[in-house]
Order: C-alpha cells, then structure tokens, then sequence
C-alpha cells in the first residue's frame, strides 16, 4: 500500500496540471499543424499576429493572450540577478487563475514599463520591504515599476517565470514580427460560454492559409486548438495529432500501482484460503449454532478491511517518512495533504476498496463451507490441475516477469541512446549568455581567454548546441524541386571557429572563418542530414537563398551530423550561417584541459566580470545540459526498476507464506516417503516442482504480452533498441530462480524433517 500511495500521488500532481484555473474549460492553446519532409507535424508555437485577428475577427474569443519566456537581469541598487520571467499580454493575470497579494490584475501589465513580479523574486530583490511601485531596472538600461506582486507559482502548472513584462515592451524592442510564417509565441484564448472547441476549430482553421495566399510563399497549415488543460499530457505529435507523451508515463505507473496492490491482494487471498482448513471447524459450528452465508461473508470481509485499515495507518507514516527520499527521486514536491476532505474520501475508498478485492474471493470460499462436512473431518482441499490458488499464483508472478523484462528494455533503451555517437566533444566545453557588453568586447574577451590559457577556443553561436531555438523553411538552391521548399532545417550559427570549439568533424569543405573572410557573414555550413535532403553531390560553393527574404548564403563546408536535440530521434537537417542574418546570443568556450576546471572557470569568471561588470557570469557544462535529455528515461528506469523489485519482494512473500503450508500440510506424505527409502534431493524437487511450474507458466503468459507494450513504447522512439530474445530468458529464469531460493528454506527443512515425529500419531 505504500508503493501504491507513492505512485498515486505522483499520478494525481500530473494530472492536476493547470486544473485550478477558474476558467480552465474554456481555455485553449493555439497550435498549426503542417507537413515538413513529408510528415504532418503539429506545432505549439504559433505567429505573433495570430493573436490580434483572433481578438479582432472571432466574436467568440472572449480573450487572447501571448506568452515568451525571456531572460533578463534585473538590477535593484547593488542587486544583480540574471532571471527567467515571461512576456505576456495585458489580459494574462485575468485569463489565469494565479493569486496575487498585492496589486490588481485588470490593469498590472496596461503600461509599457510596468512589471509584475512573484512574491520570491520580490523578496530576492527587496528584502522586507513593500515592493509596490518600487523600479526594477532591466538589462541596465530600462526602468520598470512593480505594479503586482504574485504568489508564488504553484508546483503543477507548465508556465515558469518569476516576472511578467508586457508583450509591448517586446514590439518595442522591436523583437515582434508581422510574418504569418514564423511561428515563435505560445498563443492562448479563453472562448465565450457556449462556443465548443469543434465549432471555433472549424472557424479558424484556414486563418494561416489565407493570409499567406498569393505570397511567394503560401503556407498550409492548419490551425487547431488543445485544451489547457491537456497540454501538459499530451504534447507528443503523430500525424500531426497530439496523442501522447507524459500521459504515457501516467498511465504505466498507474498500471504498476495497481499491479502492486493486486499482487498483495493475491497473497491475502492465498494465505487465506491456504489457512482455510484450519478456520473450517469454526465456520462449521458457527453455520450450527445459526450463522448464515451472508453473515459470514461479512465477518470475512471486516477481517479483511481491519487488517487493511491498520496496514494503511502504518503505509502512511511510512509515506511521510519516505516522502524526502521519493520527492528527490521523481524531482516534485510532493505531500499529502491532510486538511484537504478529497484525501479521506480517497482514503476511505482506497481501504475498502482494497480490503474488499483482498478479502472477497477468501470470505466467499470460508462462507461455502458445508458444517456437516467440516465437523466430520471430511472436508479436503482441492489439488486440481487448475485450482483458483493457483490462479492467482501465476497471475502475481506475471506481472512481476513483466515488470523485469519492462525495466531491462528501457535500461537498454535508455544505454543505447547514451552510447550514441554525439557528434562533438562535450568535455571542458561551457556556453553562456550573450548579455549587456559581451558582444561590444567581444574580441577582447574573446583574446584575453586565449591568452591567459583559460581557453583553447571561442566561438559566437545563435544558439547552444544543446538545443534548437530556430528552425525554417522555404528554402532554395540550383537544382531544388517543388516540395523542397517545405523541408524544415534547424538553423544555427557562428562566426568563427565553430568546429574547432565544438570538435565538430569536417567532411568537406572547410569552417565558417570571418577574422579570416569577411565575406564569410554569408557563409553557411551543411550537416550530412541537411546535404542529403537537398539532394547535393557536390555542395561546396552552392548558394542557398530563401523565398520572400533577400538573404544569401554560399556554401563552404559539410560537417558530420551531431545530435542537437533529442537522442532518441533522427538527427534534422542542419544549417549554420555567419552572422549576417543574426544576432549572436551563445559563446561557447572551449575549456583547456590541461588546467584543471576550476582554474578554467575562475580566469573566464575574471575577464568576464572586468569587462560585463554589470551581470553574473552564469553557464552551463555543455556535458550535464545533454544528460538532462536523459532524465525522463532515467527516472523511468529507476521506478519501474525500484517497483518491480518490490513486485518480486511481494510476490515472494506470499510464495514463502504458500510453501510454509504446504509443508505442514504434508508432513505425513514427507514422513512416509523418508521411510520408504526417498532421499533429500528427490523430496525437495517433489515439493518445489508444482511452484516451478506455476512461474514458467507464469513466464508464458507474461513474454507476449510485454513484448506487445515494449514494441509499442519502443515505437515512440526514431533512434531504439531491438527487442532481444535473450532478455525474456534472463527474465524467466530468474522469477524461477527467485521462486525456488524463497521456497527451498522450506522445502529443505521439511525433507529434513524426522518422519518418526510425523508418524507418531497415525
């Protein structure tokens, strides 16, 4: 029960993600839908203007919001803090149901330079002190008043941000954008009461397409909306139809939960039954003395739902003492909750529930009992081929056989894709932010950090290799055909020495260079992915333009293909270009490794702080950014390998507690056996035999069908493991080496038994 509790109180903070909202039915997320190298993709970031012509043209839209993470510094007297926080529109703080303590939420983002900020970061910032209409100064140069304080952000909503700015202060940094083909803003709307989602679907599903027609580039996608409220679970598309993700996860937890339960459920019921003989004489007086079947199946079932009652008082204080430990483990914070009435209704309900499945199938059988035969002695236990016992028996061991075989295929998944080829050399490789005067000293910093020996190299990017922040389409090149326009390429950049730092490996060609070239501000790189989808023989010296942008780009190299975003996918076609078309926001430096990490750090830190005094020198290894796309599967593995552990600990118990009886129950045939000549040996495979049996019967029935749920999860992944056959035989022989070491104590002992002490009373 307290495995069950653990994972029932991740699976209810899932699912409660973005539930609070007082309108949260109401509420949708915009997202287009369109197909890039043949498959129909659907995207969650939408076009800046979708969002005024929604307010503008759709009577049903009630309001409209758009929202982009952002970091900025933020400076108060000697206070600097380099903080995520958000842009967002004037009617976010109605639209969401997020508790301010100070100030009023119609009117905290109406000014150009207003901010809002929640009740942590206030705190950071002013100590004690009231917050309201205090300046907060942005990136050392622009000065915002505190209009609204939040509290601070609950642990089950998707935003993240520890301010909000106005969407007018982005259009006056002129960071908006007018293209209906450029999707970079997360779009909400909360429509009227009465419009359904189907209806406004219909409404605006064309509303791209039409405002592209005639364009040089006309776009196809379709726009369509998710309930707010499904975001969080369901963010994976297929088909261009959001059908999974997290809720994936959800689901095979609460699988396992209950496959916990059950499994100790079946050893009640066991042990009951097992027991049954013994509790036979009583049910037989008491049917004499009056009792009916109804009366004794309800005293069964209060047996059964006061052990449950009491195993549920110990499983919560085990919860509350193993809940530190579980939190870090799942990286949540969770608690329960106890002033909340929902939890002792579940609680109720979750130990009645549990009492009555456990102690249904042994109140039900200790009921049928005939007093007639139980007082005479003559009742005797089934020992069929196919008796309910040992039903059960092989129904405990199947799940926990799936659960083995479950966590060995995604330990190996998740060893697969780590053992992947990355493409570049993540060791002493660092990024950091491109903010207030690293670019004006750039060439400074970027000398200092090579003459010091801080650094081997230097390199300005658009975006870190960990992730991909852009990406297009619309692209054109001597010999590209109709439908090349609509392969989609992530799009990088650098200015010098992009290979050399990131230890890229050059096929052909050579590395954008422009302290050497200074026509190289309109040089581009291709990865192999990116040259095959273009169809190029030979693309060196190649031009690549793109429709409805003046933009030129030649072609100087080709670079193996690095993962850049997930490893479990197909590495995308890949463009890097000089700086002419963008603004430099990532360094990446090249540690040197023949000085020790921290003496690296420190001389960066120096010259970073001599020449950007005004911000904190913050960065990231490039090495623990990529492991953190492992983190989901990691964990993953952890409790699936944690719970099928317990599964098999359960399932033993209960085996353990069978085999005890079984030995009682016969001493006598042990003790006869032992005078006829039998030896140890022969005796312990006759007692262990009948279990063995049960598991491999149990392995057959659990090898279809987790090879079913693991080739289907598998299928989520471009980049996966084979299924190997090796891994049920490993599984199957274990649940039956397993099986036999808890039953051989036993046994053993009863083999070794003296038949004399067995035999004295017949």
């Amino acid at each position: 029960m307290t495995s069950a509790i653990f994972i029932l109180l991740w699976v209810k903070h899932e699912l409660s993600f973005d539930r609070f909202h007082l309108n949260g039915d109401r509420i949708f997320m915009m997202y287009n839908r369109n197909t890039f190298d043949g498959e129909l993709r659907a995207i969650s970031q939408t076009p800046y203007i979708l969002a005024t012509s929604l307010k503008e043209n759709y009577p049903e839209v009630e309001n409209v919001v758009r929202f982009n993470n952002v970091t900025f510094l933020m400076s108060v007297g000697d206070k600097h803090l380099n903080v995520r926080g958000a842009f967002a529109d004037s009617g976010f703080l109605n639209m969401f149901s997020y508790s301010l303590l100070e100030g009023d939420a119609s009117g905290a983002l109406n000014g150009v330079n207003h901010i809002v900020l929640t009740h942590q970061l206030a705190i950071k910032l002013f100590g004690a002190a009231d917050p309201m209409g205090r300046i907060v100064r942005i990136d050392s140069s622009n000065n915002f008043t505190v209009t609204a304080v939040l509290k601070d952000l609950p642990n089950n909503t998707q935003f993240e941000f520890e301010y909000l700015l106005p969407h007018a202060y982005m259009t006056s940094l002129g960071w908006d954008d007018g293209n209906w083909t450029n999707n970079f803003t997360f779009t909400y709307v909360l429509l009227k009461p009465g419009c359904t989602q189907s209806a406004f679907d219909q409404k605006v599903k064309d509303i791209i397409i039409n405002h592209t027609k005639g364009a040089r580039l006309e776009s196809k996608a379709e726009v369509f909306t998710q309930p707010l409220i499904r975001t969080y679970l369901y963010s994976r598309s297929e088909n261009g139809q959001l059908i999974g993700g997290r809720i994936e996860k959800v689901r095979l937890f609460s699988l396992i939960a209950a496959f916990i339960l059950l499994v100790a459920c079946i050893n009640f019921m066991n042990l009951s039954t097992a027991r049954s003989e013994r509790r036979a004489k009583e049910v037989g007086i008491r049917k004499v003395v009056g009792a009916g079947r109804k009366s004794l199946i309800f005293q069964f079932l209060g047996e059964s739902i006061l052990i449950t009652s009491i195993s549920f008082i110990i499983s919560v204080i085990l919860v509350q003492v193993g809940m530190p430990a579980f939190n870090r483990l799942v990286e949540e914070d969770l608690s329960i909750n106890f002033a909340n009435g929902q939890y002792w209704f579940f609680a109720i309900g979750f130990v009645l529930f549990t009492g009555i499945v456990a102690g249904s199938y042994p109140a039900f059988f200790l009921a049928s009992f005939r007093p007639v035969k139980v007082l005479k002695s003559a009742f005797r236990k089934a020992n069929g081929f196919l008796t309910p016992r040992k039903v059960l028996v092989v129904v405990q061991f199947c799940f926990a056989i799936i659960l083995i075989i479950s966590t060995i295929i995604v330990l190996s998944q998740l060893k697969y894709a780590q053992s992947r080829d990355v493409g570049y050399d993540k060791n002493n490789l660092i990024f950091t932010f491109t903010q207030g005067d690293v670019i004006k000293h750039y060439d400074a910093i970027r000398n200092e950090l090579l003459s010091s020996g801080a650094a081997v190299s230097v390199s300005q990017s658009r975006s870190p290799i960990t992730d991909r922040w852009s990406s297009g389409w619309g692209f054109q090149w001597p010999g590209s055909v109709n439908g090349d326009e609509k392969i989609d390429f992530v799009q990088m950049g650098s200015n010098t020495d992009f290979i050399k730092t990131m230890g890229a490996r050059l096929v052909k060609g050579r590395d954008i260079d422009m302290n050497k070239y200074l026509s190289d501000s309109s040089a581009m790189l291709l990865n192999e992915s990116a040259v095959k989808a273009m169809h190029l023989t030979d693309p060196i010296g190649k031009i690549v333009t793109r429709v409805n942008y003046p933009d030129r780009w030649q072609i100087v190299g080709v670079i193996k293909d690095f993962i850049l975003e997930s490893p479990y996918e197909k590495v995308n076609p890949t463009m890097i270009t000089g700086v002419k078309d963008w603004y430099p926001q990532v360094l990446h430096i090249k540690l040197n490794p023949a000085n020790s990490i921290t003496t690296d750090i420190t001389r960066t830190e120096e010259i970073f702080k001599r020449y950007n005094p005004q911000y904190p020198f913050d960065f990231v290894f490039v090495d623990e950014s990529f492991a953190r796309k492992f983190r989901e599967e990691e964990r993953a593995g952890k409790l699936s390998g944690i719970f099928a552990g317990l599964t098999i600990f359960i399932s033993c118990l209960g085996l353990f507690g069978l085999a005890t009886f079984m030995a009682e129950d016969r001493v006598k045939e042990i003790g006869v056996r032992k005078v006829l000549g039998a030896s140890i040996t022969s005796i312990t495979a006759l007692l262990s035999k009948d279990f063995l049996k049960l598991v491999f019967i149990a392995a057959l029935v659990a090898f279809p069908i987790t090879w079913w749920v693991m080739n289907q999860w598998l299928q989520t992944f471009t980049y996966r493991v084979n299924i190997n056959w090796w891994i049920f035989i490993v599984a199957g022989v274990s649940a039956m080496l397993i099986a036999l070491f808890t039953i051989s104590f036993q046994t053993i002992r009863a083999a070794l038994g003296n038949p004399a002490s067995a035999l004295r009373n017949e």
